[in-house]
């Protein structure tokens, strides 16, 4: 299939999902193209949503740091790992305790969903992405969960990308709790189905008009596969044209970034 055809096709689409890092931008840089895409996006009137496995940030936060990029866009067209997993517990035990360990996103989404913080005997121990990891929050953790606290993690992402590198993410900071307690955590986040019919219901698209923009093959990608979505692959993140051929499934569409879109 020619790169026009490809193109065309993924344009036709009514509803767009849409990671973050690594395809909109990677820590404070906005990757090329983004700008255009998202005005072609309101231009066209489709159906877009921003779904990020990140729990640093509030949906607020998110819609604050693209303004500071140059881009304008309303707060609810971001949904986030913490909303997702706080949503989760919530339904699984209205009015819980938890141990989180986590950022300003992570907690708020927890308290908003009537959950209070317990660091003696609480119900969950939460991990989500963050940079305040320490020895002294990981002994605590283990040791709440070998007393029955269920341990939860955001999302399954071992790494993210930012402007200098990689970083780890929550199931790197999530690993040592697991191995020393013998216990394996449940992550909320994509590619865990929870994430995609959350997403669906909010744009308010079936999956068959509906295409998912993702860096990454074990989250993105297969969360689309999954869940009987197009997906789109670009190659602006932690993926590249050989990391695809190490996985047993591939994307539906491949291209260099967002910027191809509009092109």
């Amino acid at each position: 299939m020619k790169n026009k055809e490809i193109i065309e096709r993924i344009k036709s689409k009514k509803a767009f999902i849409s990671d973050m890092d690594g395809v909109i931008y990677h820590g404070n840089k906005l990757l090329p193209g983004v700008p255009e895409f998202v005005e072609w996006l309101k231009n066209e009137d489709k159906k877009f949503l921003f779904l990020t496995n990140s729990s640093e940030r509030t949906p607020k936060e998110l819609q604050e740091k693209m303004f500071r990029l140059g881009i304008d866009l309303d707060e609810n067209v971001f949904y986030t790992s913490a909303l997702a997993t706080a949503n989760f517990l919530a339904m699984q035990k209205p009015g819980g305790t938890a141990y989180i360990i986590g950022e300003a996103g992570l907690i708020n989404a927890m308290y908003n969903a009537g959950y209070s913080m317990n660091n003696y005997n609480p119900d969950y121990v939460v991990v989500g992405d963050t940079r305040s990891y320490s020895f002294e929050k990981l002994e605590q953790a283990v040791n709440l969960v070998l007393k029955g606290a269920k341990l939860i993690g955001t999302n399954p992402d071992v790494t993210g990308p930012v402007e200098n590198g990689i970083i780890p993410a929550t199931k790197a900071l999530v690993s040592p709790i697991e191995l020393a307690t013998g216990r394996q955590a449940y992550y909320v986040g994509k590619p865990n189905p929870l994430m995609m019919r959350i997403a669906l219901k909010k744009i308010g698209c079936s999956p068959e008009e509906t295409i998912i923009i993702g860096d990454r093959m074990d989250t993105d990608i297969i969360a689309g596969i999954e869940s009987e979505i197009d997906t789109l692959l670009v190659l602006t993140g932690i993926s590249t044209l050989k990391t695809v051929d190490k996985f047993p499934y591939r994307p539906s569409y491949i291209l260099d970034g967002v910027a191809d879109l509009i092109q």
